[in-house]
């Protein structure tokens, strides 16, 4: 708790104190009370007691802990791609995905004065990112920050009208800011995709249509991609993602991330799945679960 800066830490103390009386309704995320994962978690789990953690890593040892029954974990944003470390914190933490969840971004302009005495503007480097125009144009000087509600406490904090924030609207009202430009972003299609993770998985009944996540390292052969990826061309699965990404240091992008239509027990995925295991070194399933928006 002592991470967030001053403003917020009450309202981080109180929201620990509930979730600690009930833990199988707390949903851990990353950033300040007022951030987009904090919006994103009121938005899929209206009941639920939002847990607020300092970074990635802390939201998933909540739920490793017991101490939340899920975390919810922005992916990718449409306008920048991955978040960063992503590929690498879900397969290490041993959790599985269990849900999806769409939020539109809405970035506002906040702090303790007027929009003219602002010079400055903290937040994430994604949120500085996907306003850059805008600040630019306002003659305004981006600066980073790990988190944007924490960029608004810390606004908060410093009390100084010549520094602002950037982060979504409601940051505002919890920390006492004047709300000084709305919907800033330079794109209005403006999405991040998030993902839920809980200790075990839950099967996948019901209704779908199903998302299925996994991640593979292919053999070191000739073609080994295009052969891997084979099966799911034959037999008719839609693969909605594939990403390459590097461990250890070895500048061999040799581990891939994919995201299908479609679950285990389908007779299309089974076949599809049984060949990438032929033609690769291993394959992990990180997830089945309800696809929270329709691909393509």
């Amino acid at each position: 708790m002592e991470n967030f800066a001053a403003p917020a830490r009450p309202i981080v103390a109180d929201m620990i104190a509930a979730a600690s009386q009930a833990p199988e309704r707390t949903v851990a995320f990353q950033g300040a009370p007022g951030a987009n994962s904090h919006v994103a978690v009121s938005e899929a789990f209206p009941d639920a007691l939002p847990l607020p953690c300092f970074s990635f890593e802390d939201a998933i040892d909540a739920v490793k802990r017991g101490t939340a029954d899920r975390a919810m974990i922005p992916i990718e944003n449409s306008l920048h791609g991955r978040v960063a470390d992503i590929h690498f914190l879900l397969p290490e933490s041993g959790l599985v995905i269990t849900g999806e969840h769409f939020l539109p971004i809405r970035h506002a302009l906040m702090g303790v004065g007027t929009r003219d005495d602002v010079r400055e503007a903290m937040s994430h480097p994604q949120a500085l990112g996907q306003c850059r125009h805008w600040l630019k144009a306002h003659d305004i000087r981006p600066v980073s920050y790990p988190d944007t509600a924490g960029a608004a406490a810390l606004v908060a904090e410093q009390a100084d009208a010549g520094i602002a924030a950037l982060a979504p609207p409601a940051a505002a009202g919890i920390y006492g800011l004047n709300l000084l430009a709305t919907d800033i972003a330079d794109a209005d299609h403006n999405m991040t995709r998030f993902v839920v993770l809980a200790r075990g998985g839950r099967p996948a009944a019901g209704e779908g249509p199903w998302m299925t996540t996994f991640i593979f390292e292919v053999k070191n052969v000739p073609a080994a991609l295009y052969k891997a990826l084979g099966g799911f061309a034959t037999n008719g699965v839609n693969m909605t993602k594939l990403e390459s990404y590097q461990r250890g240091g070895t500048f061999a992008a040799t581990d891939f991330y994919c995201d299908i239509e479609g679950k285990p027990g389908d007779e299309n995925v089974d076949r599809a799945l049984e060949e990438l295991g032929f033609q690769t070194k291993w394959v992990r399933i990180l997830g089945t679960y309800r696809q929270a928006r329709k691909r393509g």
